[in-house]
């Protein structure tokens, strides 16, 4: 029963409640009288008012004022939709007679809403793709957008690089350097991958090849922390070292190490998510990642450090007061403390210096702490800092050796170069080594060292050999049995550090050797499982399948026929040029659109309200209560033009009958 509030002729409320069948007569008081009933509609009445009888048409029927038609709120015979308005372009079309491409009408009387769903997989609408996601930066936006750089061809299917060469990073590409054409050789492949030694920071501009020591972490740098010291993390090659502060060596996500004290799950070198291994060095679904612990090599480069002194000045030069002036024939130990210092660096005890404290068997070998602490620290004007690396060769499975017998690293460098130190028969004595590498402590190794003056060894920060003091050349060694373990607080299968101190002092040798145990680190490898629905790393396609089908992907997780391969797959396709984003043409012929079907248009009998359209019966001549040419609605009831030659009498620019102009655009007698 539809309810209807209106005004009487003369001004006063009328209610037509009713759907069809004769109203009964109106009283000349105002009062009631029954409605009859009809075969065309169910029982109707009319309440006037001041006296006044009256006659109405029923909603539906006869009986009541009629004041039925589109835009009513109701949907009446021949209508499909009705959401209260008769104008196009919002679902409904003008004569309620279409539901509008796109759109669903579900409730009469309420605006129509649209069926497009970015995020669903489906392109429809104004969508130029539709990747099941609403995410933006992926290739397909938030909005269901192709982004720049991308094709997006699949729906349902992840978006991939358009081209290599075009200054957007997209896809699987690493770079993109405005190479036209992209050319390997300058940083950025010709596929657009970073090539090994570059940083490829701006997409488009030229890439550029990384500088070690500029404290800017790029390219394949594990590193760069832009200092030159050793057992900080990051040593002056920018290779990472691992953290031994709290005993056995851990190593940091995203540094390419795997230890035995780790926690990771992977670890590839870097902190990038979508390569297997997570910035947070977990497994990706859709990898597979093994750790590669390959054999040791059969060569050992270690980083040092010399630092030079003056031992013998020249030119108005001070001598370093602990230098070229003791001596001794053996060691004396306990010139340092058993335990490195917070700093990492050997602690003075002083029990050599002055005054004497002992016991001293060479007698003085120190002058003060605050000289001491010279020997391994960087200080201005005191020492000349030197890094660099020593190999060592391999001489049993585990152990590596480094003989030399006449060792000056530093001969025509440092203060020699400066002109502020005398050289003696050549050679530029006068220097102090500190040397940090680590091995895997499997118990039972035996390690040896030699050299003339100073020489301390520590492992896990505990000193292990003591050869302080001026000397010739002598030896010393120790095997990591079990009492020699607990001794150094080290436990079997985790990796330690080694830090040798050693101290050139005295004319007329130079002798260093030693003898070092090397450390396996594990790297993971990733790799894609390809075949297990899962689309990770450089695959474009993998539903679990991979048959090779239309719409599916091939065995090699790459797409199999589909819409964007540039040929038409029928019956599946009804065009493809590659693009396929023509949703809508405005030139009257079919483009082609997402999904390889042929798009909408002007003309298609179909109306297209989210682009404009207003009508489309296919012909649009521009007929009376036909469509214009450009889908606009021609002469028609309801456009608030009276169009006599067709008939009309009337329009008030709705198509509502019982306001005076019927809903035919017919007069309407007063009431």
């Amino acid at each position: 029963m539809i309810g209807v509030l209106g005004a009487a002729c003369d001004g006063s409320p009328e209610v037509i409640i009713g759907q069809g069948g004769e109203a009964g007569a109106a009283t000349t008081d105002g009062g009631h009288s029954p409605g009859g009933s009809s075969s065309e509609g169910g029982n109707g009445f009319q309440t006037g008012g001041n006296g006044a009888g009256g006659q109405a048409q029923g909603g539906e029927g006869v009986g009541g004022i009629d004041m039925t038609g589109c835009g009513d709120s109701a949907i009446q015979p021949g209508e499909v939709c009705d959401d209260g308005n008769n104008q196009p372009g919002d679902g409904c079309s003008a004569d309620c007679k279409t539901v509008e491409q796109d759109y669903a009408c579900p409730d009469p009387g309420e605006a129509c809403v649209s069926t497009v769903d970015c995020g669903d997989g489906i392109v429809s609408g104004q969508e130029t793709c539709d990747d099941g996601d609403a995410i933006a930066g992926d290739g397909c936006s938030d909005d269901c957008q192709v982004e720049p750089g991308w094709q997006c061809n699949s729906p349902g299917h992840p978006c991939v690089a358009a081209a290599c060469g075009d200054g957007i990073i997209a896809g699987n590409e690493d770079c993109e350097d405005g190479g036209v054409p992209p050319v390997s050789g300058d940083g950025c492949s010709d596929t657009c991958q970073r090539e090994t030694g570059y940083a490829c920071d701006v997409p488009g501009q030229p890439c550029h090849l990384t500088v070690c020591g500029d404290a800017i972490k790029e390219g394949d740098e594990p590193c760069d922390d832009g200092n030159d010291d050793i057992g900080d993390g990051c040593n002056p090659f920018c290779e990472v070292e691992p953290n031994c502060s709290l005993g056995a060596c851990t190593s940091a996500c995203g540094d390419g190490l795997i230890l035995p004290s780790d926690n990771e799950e992977c670890d590839d070198g870097n902190t990038t998510d979508g390569d297997g291994c997570s910035s947070t060095c977990t497994i990706e679904a859709g990898f597979d990642c093994i750790d590669v612990l390959g054999p040791l090599p059969p060569t050992l480069d270690v980083p040092i450090a010399f630092r030079d002194v003056i031992a013998r000045p020249k030119n108005g030069s001070t001598r370093h007061p602990d230098f070229e002036i003791f001596s001794g024939s053996n060691p004396t130990p306990g010139m340092v403390a058993t335990q490195l210092g917070a700093d990492g660096k050997p602690v003075y005890t002083g029990i050599c210096g002055s005054p004497i404290i002992g016991p001293c068997p060479y007698n003085q070998q120190t002058t003060s702490q605050a000289n001491f602490d010279q020997w391994y620290n960087d200080v201005a004007g005191v020492n000349i800092k030197r890094v660099t690396k020593i190999t060592l060769t391999q001489q049993s499975p585990n152990s590596y050796y480094f003989p030399d017998s006449s060792f000056f690293p530093m001969d025509g460098l440092g203060w020699v170069l400066a002109d502020q130190e005398n050289p003696s028969n050549g050679h530029n004595f006068g220097f102090t080594s500190e040397v940090r590498t680590w091995f895997t402590f499997n118990g039972g190794e035996s390690l040896a060292f030699s050299g003339d003056d100073d020489v301390w060894v520590f492992i896990n920060g505990h000193l292990a050999l003591d050869l302080g003091g001026l000397h010739p050349q002598r030896s010393g060694s120790f095997t990591l049995d079990d009492p020699t373990a607990q001794t150094l607080g080290i436990t079997a299968g985790n990796v330690y550090e080694i830090a040798l101190f050693h101290a050139e002092r005295h004319t007329d040798a130079s002798n260093f050797n030693l003898t070092l145990n090397g450390f396996l680190s594990a790297k993971s490898s990733c790799t894609t499982d390809c075949g297990d629905g899962i689309v990770a790393g450089d695959e474009t396609c993998d539903d679990g399948v991979n048959d090779g089908s239309y719409g599916s992907c091939n065995p090699d997780c790459t797409p199999g026929p589909h819409c964007g391969d540039h040929t038409v797959q029928a019956p599946d396709e009804e065009c493809d040029d590659g693009v396929n984003l023509a949703n809508y043409s405005f030139d009257g012929q079919p483009g082609c659109a997402p999904g390889c079907h042929l798009g909408a248009y002007c003309g298609d009998a179909s109306v297209q309200s989210l682009f404009g359209e207003e009508c489309d019966d296919g012909v649009n001549d521009g007929g009376y209560d036909g469509c214009n040419p450009d889908c606009t609605l021609g002469p028609h009831c309801g456009d608030h033009v009276k169009q006599a030659a067709n008939d009309e009498e009337c329009d008030d620019g709705n198509n509502v009958s019982g306001d005076g102009c019927s809903s035919d655009c017919k007069s309407e007698a007063p009431h």
